[in-house]
């Protein structure tokens, strides 16, 4: 039997940690510095080599020089030459000169194995500078120098000459030793300032973070002062203050609502127990029951209504209710709704009406027509017997527009534009009997949203109109 192989790594199944802001600012600047004293380092050793090339080059053109006084002073070449030779470089320590004749014949070398090598014999120039010196060893001992070629009283002589630069090597090598030990000094001096500094940066947000963290939702009214944070964390602020904002005016209104639709609920649930708990306090004949059955039945479906309105917009906010679009003959819609609405009308005296002309829309029919139906009902409920109630309709270069009319009071322009806001109530604590929830008009804009359209109101001492727009060809 196979055993399970219990020792192979497991997944991991934790989230990856993401790095602190400090913790990203410090390495940033640690590459940044790292990268900055290299560059330091690099360009002053380079400054430092071409300083030591140019003395050495200065101190071998002043030995060939020297060199070439010797020859002109002696051009037959007698026994004097070398004698002369030997005393141009008296007094100087660690250098070296060669002098061949224009046959190649050795007249004088101070170098110790009496040869040079191949590459420096191999390459004459006609001056020296920096560029054209030539490192070599001889035995323990490293030199620099250059072979060039002189003409010296219509005769041309080779001179190679050399200084030691094992001075120069061990200086480079301390002066090395000393400048990384300086840059991972001062790379840890700045990096830990750097850390600081940033740590001391992020001090206003950590104290933002503390200030956030006593914000409960029974404490939606505090609001932070920009003025008490740095100049880059104020849009922040404000924006945070704007969303505790909006925040508390969603929980104010969601209270309200919560109130209303309470209150809506406990109406006819006390009149159904109320009613319910007299029908069976004694016998009562089958036409009382079925009164009181009657009776019950509106209340439901009055709880039925009120209910299906608050799934409707659920719905709605989720996109799960999508409008099945047909083209649709919008002015033959609006009065199957009107002739809905007539007998209810007639009933309190109210004249309904519809004038313009609107061409066909892509449209849901039974969602516009509950979008309608709301503002219809709206606008009965607010009209005073013996009115009219107008529905208009009227085409611009890109929309149509279905105007609902009503003679009424005034509506406020500071509650106009949340009419159509679900949670808000004009009158938090009414107790008007008869009265929807709150919803018609949440619905009907819910309704022209979903068809690509938007709404509109408008009031004065003398008429409060409601405006939808609907695009003429609907945006996919």
């Amino acid at each position: 039997m196979i055993e399970p192989d219990t020792t192979a790594p497991k997944k991991a199944t934790s989230k990856r940690r993401h790095l602190s802001l400090t913790t990203r600012v410090t390495v940033f600047v640690a590459l940044a510095i790292s990268l900055s004293l290299l560059l330091i380092s690099h360009l002053l050793q380079n400054a430092v080599h071409h300083h030591f090339a140019e003395q050495d080059a200065e101190e071998l053109q002043v030995m060939t020089r020297a060199i070439a006084q010797v020859l002109s002073e002696n051009p037959d070449g007698s026994t004097d030459l070398t004698e002369a030779l030997s005393k141009v470089i008296s007094g100087h320590h660690g250098v070296y000169f060669e002098v061949q004749n224009q046959h190649g014949k050795q007249l004088y070398s101070t170098f110790n194995d009496g040869s040079l090598a191949e590459e420096v014999v191999a390459k004459t120039v006609s001056a020296i500078h920096p560029e054209n010196l030539l490192t070599w060893r001889m035995h323990d001992t490293t030199v620099r120098g250059a072979s060039s070629r002189i003409t010296v009283t219509g005769q041309n002589f080779r001179v190679t000459t050399a200084i030691d630069m094992d001075f120069h090597l061990q200086f480079l090598t301390k002066f090395r030793h000393s400048l990384w030990l300086i840059m991972v000094l001062a790379g840890l001096v700045t990096l830990g300032a750097a850390w600081l500094g940033v740590r001391q940066g992020h001090a206003p947000v950590r104290e933002l973070s503390e200030n956030l963290r006593t914000i409960h939702a029974d404490r939606l009214s505090i609001r932070l002062d920009p003025a008490n944070v740095p100049l880059e964390l104020q849009y922040l602020v404000a924006s945070f203050n704007l969303m505790l904002g909006r925040l508390e005016d969603s929980f104010i209104r969601l209270t309200h609502f919560s109130a209303d639709i309470a209150h809506e609920l406990r109406t006819p649930l006390t009149n159904i127990i109320t009613q319910t708990q007299v029908g069976l306090s004694k016998t009562r004949s089958k036409e009382e029951y079925r009164e009181l059955l009657y009776s019950n039945l509106e209340e439901q479906e009055r709880l039925a209504k009120m209910v299906n309105d608050m799934l409707w917009l659920a719905k709605t906010d989720h996109g799960l209710l999508k409008p099945e679009f047909k083209n649709l003959d919008l002015a033959a819609e609006v009065q199957a709704t009107l002739d809905f609405f007539e007998a209810l009308a007639e009933e309190k005296n109210i004249q309904l009406c519809l004038k313009g002309y609107a061409p066909k829309i892509l449209g849901d029919r039974a969602m516009l027509r509950r979008a309608v139906s709301n503002l219809l009902s709206n606008a009965i409920r607010y009209t005073q017997p013996g009115k009219q109630i107008t529905v208009a309709l009227a085409t611009t270069r890109d929309e149509v527009a279905l105007s609902v009319q009503n003679p009424g009071s005034e509506i406020p322009a500071e509650q106009q534009q949340k009419l159509f806001d679900r949670f808000y109530r004009a009158e938090p604590a009414r107790t008007r009997q008869n009265e929807g929830a709150g919803l018609g008009l949440a619905i009907t804009k819910s309704i022209v949203d979903a068809h690509g359209g938007w709404v509109q109101i408008s009031s004065n001492h003398e008429i409060t109109e409601f405006t939808l727009f609907f695009p003429l060809q609907r945006k996919h």
